[in-house]
């Protein structure tokens, strides 16, 4: 009683003479507007969502049929609903011609043509070792005398890679004339 007592001495005549007018107007809003339906709460994940009973008794009536009722529920759901007859997925037995068809694939794709090469000093001979390191000194670009005879007597050394075929063919042609054992990969 005390806090209504506070709650009227705080609020003037006039406030409570408009509250209680619209207090009438509200109860009648609310019974005039549609009635609120409630909501409800989605199930949480990981929990099967409850279902409906029309749906469960259909469920339960399509499980009872044998496969002679179930095709010719299938043949009249085709119909009314104008389903294609060619199933949704497939069924077995493809698998075996997927794979031929990736062999086949893989037979008509032609295998990769290497590019680049690299073209590499495996041995030399000792006879004609001045003239190699001439050579070596002439083909690759800025060696001097001293670099080239290092670079001849560290072999089995690469001379040059990722190069061109053609390139690679020279380079080998040139070096095997004073003496030297290339091999080209």
């Amino acid at each position: 009683m005390q806090t209504a007592v506070r709650i009227t001495a705080r609020t003037s005549f006039k406030q409570w003479r408009n509250l209680h007018r619209s207090i009438p107007a509200l109860q009648s809003a609310e019974a005039q507007a549609a009635p609120i339906e409630k909501l409800e709460i989605p199930p949480p994940s990981g929990v099967d969502k409850p279902v409906s009973t029309k749906i469960d008794k259909l469920a339960t009536e399509i499980s009872q049929l044998n496969l002679l009722e179930v095709s010719e529920l299938s043949s009249v759901l085709k119909k009314r609903l104008n389903l294609p007859d060619a199933p949704a997925f497939a069924i077995g037995g493809f698998a075996p011609q997927a794979a031929q068809a990736e062999e086949e694939e893989e037979a008509v794709a032609p295998a990769k043509v290497q590019t680049s090469f690299t073209v590499k000093l495996l041995k030399f001979d000792e006879k004609q070792k001045v003239a190699l390191i001439k050579e070596i000194k002439n083909l690759m670009e800025g060696m001097n005398l001293v670099q080239a005879k290092k670079f001849v007597e560290s072999a089995p050394a690469v001379v040059k890679g990722d190069i061109p075929k053609d390139e690679a063919e020279k380079l080998k042609e040139a070096i095997e004339k004073v003496g030297g054992t290339i091999e080209i990969s």
